[in-house]
């Protein structure tokens, strides 16, 4: 049987070919955008998500630290080869992906409306958020001590958490890149724009700007979301400030026509989303994605009112708003409609890497190969790759600490291991974490890294931390709060392509990262104990906070209440039925597009 080739994966695989050199990216540059990102960038970013809801400003920042530091280089006389723009730019993205925009919300689920409803506000660790009665919430200040255990774990958990993630996701990339030579199709698309500002670079030390295409999109690009920026986000944040009330000519985060076309579509969520970016994004995205977009909303689009004729979706009344609108038909069917979902999703995913496995097996046998051939591991020369053995030990101390500060946590909280009413419960977690940090993280990070190189794609097992804790018959609510060994490591994978496809050598990022680290801890902090110290968070100065973090909220109680050991809006969400339908329902769709030949993306 002939060999199937979808044509729109095989395009993305033929962008870019892997140089046959790796240059040092980590410089004094590197520091000074590090400094950069942590005292202009972040405090943005973290404004801007409280006002907008999306880290706009953190795409932004990491193309305005790149585009800084190169015409910085230029007026200087220096020249930035493309490993240092890959770093600069991977500095950026870094920065503005630290944790502690949690601070925000940790002080605000527990005393939101939802955690009092549900009756675990008083339940909370406080390595999450002080008590109630802290004198911290009313100076709203994380410089306290009742803070200090919250900050600890926060530092805790991203060490490790970085650590791994650059470390495992290495390992894996050796694995699916060296071993398997897996040509991983989107990692191209990333890399591109790190070319463009390379090639910016050379066409104009060489005068000639005619293959610069590249850095024109760019630009034309950028003065577009300049303009619309300065309409969505700008006029509303100076209103504000100056005049005490913000004009919206885009409501943010969204229009809502819910209470309009409720009649006409009952129980269908009828909200615009202002974002220019996201329009721009579905241009450059495969083309069958985003109509596999198109499809899913008409088929809600239909299918909530049958739902509602017949039903399913009881809870709605019309006259409720977007937000209540969803949260209403999460809770009714679609939270366990798309765990199923999901879980046919893992069971394709996991099925194309077995099936890959053995067409890989039954080709090494047809070419001769000897099946326990390791040659290709050989990594290329001067990558600045490292022993496979300081992977597997890494992995190995950062799952048993994991684990081990995840058990000590618990017998603090509970002041002794067997807790009354709650005896097995510690033991019992302790056994899930094992099984996640030393079975499951390594299944689906290896899973997802064959797929990543194969398709472009994630695959997830939906639930697996709640469905473990719940079995475990632990008793309370500490265990959602635990630094636990469940990670998907697999998607790192894509960065070290791109790494490699841009010629830079892996012992750069690692540099920087160990120099950016203390650096975000410290501004992270600062800026987000400002911000809080201005005004409660969230406020009518914060439109996205404002109106999401109450639905956030109602949302995580639902998981947070199934492990009270009482009845809970997790069992009322929670359905057998429509969890099996959801799972049916995509294990035939796939079928079927297998079966007609459709394109992997759709």
């Amino acid at each position: 049987m002939a060999r199937r080739v979808d044509k729109e994966l095989e395009e993305f695989r033929q962008i870019m070919e892997v140089p046959s050199t790796f240059e040092e990216g980590f410089s004094w540059s590197s520091l000074l955008g590090a400094l950069f990102v942590a005292f202009l960038m972040v405090p943005g970013a973290i404004y801007m998500g409280l006002l907008a809801g999306k880290m706009e400003v953190g795409a932004a920042a990491q193309w305005v630290t790149v585009i800084l530091f190169i015409e910085v280089a230029k007026r200087a006389h220096r020249h930035l080869n493309k490993s240092e723009i890959f770093v600069l730019f991977f500095m950026a993205s870094a920065a503005m992906g630290m944790p502690f925009s949690g601070l925000l919300w940790n002080q605000f689920f527990i005393n939101s409306d939802a955690a009092a409803a549900t009756g675990i506000a008083d339940q909370l660790p406080i390595w999450f958020a002080p008590a109630r009665d802290s004198i911290s919430y009313s100076t709203r200040s994380f410089f306290h001590m009742d803070w200090l255990p919250v900050i600890g774990m926060v530092i805790f958990g991203s060490f490790f958490g970085e650590l791994a993630s650059m470390i495992l996701g290495y390992g894996l990339f050796r694995l699916a890149s060296d071993i398997e030579k897996l040509p991983f199709p989107m990692a191209p698309v990333g890399a591109q724009g790190i070319m463009a500002m390379a090639e910016d670079i050379d066409t104009k030390q060489r005068k000639d700007a005619e293959d610069s295409w590249r850095w024109r999109v760019f630009a034309i690009g950028g003065a577009m979301g300049l303009v619309f920026g300065s309409i969505y986000l700008l006029l509303p944040t100076l209103s504000g400030a100056l005049t005490g009330e913000s004009i919206q000519i885009f409501p943010i985060p969204f229009s809502d026509f819910t209470q309009k076309t409720g009649r006409y579509l009952p129980a269908f969520a009828t909200g615009m989303a202002w974002d220019f970016g996201n329009l721009i994004t579905g241009m450059v995205m495969p083309f069958f994605g985003m109509l596999g977009s198109v499809i899913g909303l008409m088929v809600t689009l239909v299918g909530n009112p049958l739902l509602y004729k017949f039903e399913i979706l009881h809870s709605w009344k019309f006259g409720d708003d977007t937000i209540q609108t969803l949260f209403k038909n999460n809770v009714d069917f679609y939270f366990s409609f798309q765990i199923g979902i999901a879980v046919a999703i893992a069971i394709v995913g996991i099925w194309q890497v077995v099936r890959g496995v053995r067409k890989a097996r039954v080709e090494a046998r047809s070419r001769g190969a000897d099946r326990h051939d390791t040659s290709g591991f050989t990594p290329p020369q001067g990558r600045g790759d490292i022993k496979f053995w300081l992977v597997m030990l890494c992995y190995l101390v950062v799952t048993v600490t994991y684990i081990s500060a995840s058990a000590l946590l618990l017998r603090w909280h509970h002041g002794t291991w067997q807790p009354p009413g709650n005896e097995n419960g510690i033991r019992n977690v302790v056994f899930v974490l094992f099984f996640l940090g030393f079975v499951y993280t390594p299944l689906i990070s290896y899973v997802t890294a064959r797929l990543e190189g194969m398709v472009g794609q994630v695959v997830e097992i939906p639930m697996i931390r709640e469905a473990t804790l719940i079995l475990s018959g632990y008793r309370g609510v500490a265990c959602w709060f635990l630094p636990m060994p469940l990670a998907n490591y697999g998607q790192m994978t894509v960065f070290y392509r791109q790494c490699e496809l841009t010629g830079t050598k892996f012992t750069s990022i690692w540099k920087t990262k160990l120099v950016l680290y203390p650096i975000i801890l410290v501004s992270s902090i600062f800026f987000m104990n400002f911000i809080w110290g201005l005004d409660k968070v969230p406020s009518s100065a914060y439109p996205y906070a404002e109106k999401m973090w109450e639905l956030n909220a109602l949302n995580q109680s639902i998981v947070y209440t199934s492990t009270l050991g009482e009845y809970s809006m997790f069992e009322q969400a929670f359905n057998w039925i429509y969890l099996g339908v959801g799972g049916l329902f995509g294990l035939v769709l796939f079928g079927f597009m297998w079966t007609v030949g459709a394109p992997v993306m759709l």
